[in-house]
């Protein structure tokens, strides 16, 4: 029969040891029997019991003091102690128990009495046993997760600071790329007018007039460009509200009202909604400047996976394999990339412009081959 437990008896009455021995063992017990206290305490130290049965009544050492030992050794402290006694006085019980004995069986004792006790004792003992151990599994459990989430965190941050770094190195690409285009029109313009100034005055003002009216644009071209290197533009606002206020802007400016369908009810992180609202922003921008367009749609769907966008309106069109990326279209394509997303771009002349948008909800950044 595989043991049930070690259990220590400390009794200096040897029929009483043979008998509990006997039946102890008898039941699967591993049994182990001394006739002092200061024995059983070196045999503790030894090899620790998980259970011990304690005599009071011992020459020498009695059992409140062999159990006052135990209790004060740190190793040995959480055995359990049940005392075995003839005397039935409350004072004797309550003595045992604030000594730190679990349990008191009386003088004579019944085979049935003593197993449920001790079985009682023991089941106590490896409940608590489990206990401590699904304790310290759930402390290393979130002590595993809490570094997870550091890690994440770490992670986003490098991710969010690199899009920030990508974003910028693209603004500045675009600055560079239009702003001059702007500046060789310019002093096309300038020459022109310098050239006509001392022939025809008229023209040469109308020239003057164009350039300065090129300059306005490549100044409003730089301004935009810098204000979206901001590295908040949402500006600390939820990305709900903050499409909502796009939209609005956007009736000010057309007279149309965006129909929004948003359901953000899985949110994902804050570089994918920075991505989200400028697709959206110079998805609207070109809409208010080239579409005509008299309905304007913009659906946000979160779902597991990620999150999927739609920009549609029902405007002027074009044809796409005949445009060349400008800044909104290049930006937006850009911007999804770096975050592992996709973007389309379906329009045709006289058929609205379409743009959908997936992002995966695990994002990182483009591998540039370093």
């Amino acid at each position: 029969m595989e043991g049930k437990g070690d259990i220590l008896i400390v009794d200096d009455t040897l029929d009483n040891l043979r008998l509990l021995s006997a039946m102890l063992a008898a039941q699967g017990y591993e049994v182990r029997s001394v006739t002092n206290g200061a024995i059983a305490l070196i045999g503790m130290q030894t090899q620790p019991p998980d259970l011990v049965l304690l005599d009071i009544n011992m020459p020498g050492m009695n059992g409140y003091e062999v159990c006052q030992r135990l209790k004060s050794n740190a190793q040995l402290q959480e055995i359990p102690v049940i005392f075995i006694s003839a005397l039935n006085e409350a004072v004797d019980k309550v003595k045992a128990f604030s000594v730190g004995g679990v349990d008191f069986i009386n003088k004579p004792f019944q085979l049935e009495e003593v197993l449920v006790r001790i079985e009682h004792q023991l089941k106590l003992c490896r409940l608590q046993l489990q206990l401590q151990a699904q304790n310290h599994q759930l402390q290393q459990t979130q002590a595993d997760l809490q570094r997870s989430l550091d890690h994440e965190r770490a992670l986003n941050q490098r991710i969010e600071a690199m899009v920030a770094l990508e974003e910028r190195n693209r603004i500045a690409r675009d600055i560079h790329d239009s702003l001059g285009h702007s500046l060789v029109a310019l002093n096309i313009q300038m020459e022109a007018a310098l050239t006509l100034w001392e022939v025809d005055a008229n023209r040469a003002r109308s020239t003057l007039v164009e350039a300065k009216q090129l300059g306005s644009e490549a100044l409003q071209a730089v301004r935009h460009s810098v204000s979206a290197i901001r590295s908040d533009p949402l500006q600390g606002r939820l990305l709900e509200g903050a499409i909502v206020n796009l939209a609005e802007e956007f009736n000010h400016l057309t007279d149309v009202m965006p129909d929004c369908q948003i359901d953000l009810s899985q949110p994902l992180s804050t570089s994918i909604n920075h991505v989200v609202y400028r697709i959206i922003q110079e998805g609207l921008t070109n809409i208010c400047k080239h579409a005509e367009a008299t309905i304007v749609q913009i659906q946000i769907q979160t779902t597991d996976m990620g999150l999927s966008l739609t920009l549609q309106d029902n405007g002027k069109g074009f044809q796409l394999d005949q445009t060349t990326m400008g800044y909104g279209l290049r930006g937006m394509q850009e911007r999804s990339a770096a975050l592992g997303g996709q973007l389309e771009i379906f329009s045709k002349p006289g058929a609205g412009c379409q743009i959908t948008a997936h992002f995966p909800r695990e994002n990182h950044p483009p591998n540039n081959g370093t």
